[in-house]
């Protein structure tokens, strides 16, 4: 990422929610182009290549969802959703397409930009195809090669099963994972209706790696969606 911000370009058709992001980041150093239809916007996504993409679900011409599948198949930046759908069913849909967030308008300037920074970490942690052989958090280290994991040095005696979902996690920091996502990386096809599995993992994972448990701050929780690993800089009280 350059010192200069992320290039954004927001694949929206509504005026308001335009005129709305580019003073929102005029003064925070983004370079931010506009399309009010697929079409446009994957044209200039193409030639532009941002490094992050803003979705709007509704577009004239063509499902969001759409947008998201295309632009997944070439593009390595961050995609971000914009829709006033909040059921946790659409988020869970443009998730599993290939966004990496979903923001529900209305949404402040705040969330907005942490959600920015949470992408631009992302995008910085999976830098030029491989994340950094440890990914430390706090005192929490993750050897994602020697399979150890160690907090304040000490290690952290994890089962196969529990190393495997925290790793799933740590080699997509930032991004929101589906709880299908997950069940499907960790358990295997037959199990992504087996929601129960995640939780009970989860909950013995939090119990070894979080200062506090019951107020988790590297294992956060999307509701109803599924689980993102916060990096330090980014983190937020968020739901249990």
């Amino acid at each position: 990422m350059s010192p200069a911000r992320s290039g954004l370009l927001a694949i929206e058709d509504d005026r308001r929610i335009q005129e709305f992001l580019a003073a929102a980041l005029a003064g925070h150093g983004y370079e931010l182009l506009h399309a009010e239809t697929a079409a446009q916007g994957l044209r200039l996504a193409n030639a532009n290549k941002p490094d992050i993409v803003l979705v709007d679900l509704g577009l004239p011409d063509r499902s969001g969802l759409e947008v998201i599948a295309e632009l997944r198949r070439w593009h390595r930046g961050a995609i971000i959703v914009l829709s006033a759908r909040s059921q946790e069913s659409d988020k869970v849909v443009a998730l599993d397409a290939g966004a990496d967030d979903y923001l529900t308008k209305p949404f402040g300037i705040g969330e907005l930009l942490a959600r920015l920074r949470v992408a631009e970490r992302h995008l910085r942690a999976r830098g030029v195809d491989a994340l950094p052989k440890t990914l430390e958090i706090g005192d929490l280290a993750i050897n994602l090669e020697a399979y150890r994991v160690t907090r304040a040095g000490a290690d952290v005696h994890l089962t196969p099963l529990e190393f495997k979902l925290l790793a799933v996690l740590a080699q997509q920091p930032g991004r929101v994972v589906t709880h299908r996502q997950l069940l499907r990386e960790v358990w295997g096809s037959a199990y992504v209706e087996s929601a129960h599995y995640l939780r009970i993992y989860m909950r013995a994972l939090r119990r070894k790696i979080e200062a506090d448990p019951a107020r988790p701050r590297v294992l956060q929780t999307e509701v109803g969606v599924g689980y993102r690993l916060v990096l330090p800089a980014d983190a937020v009280a968020g739901p249990d």
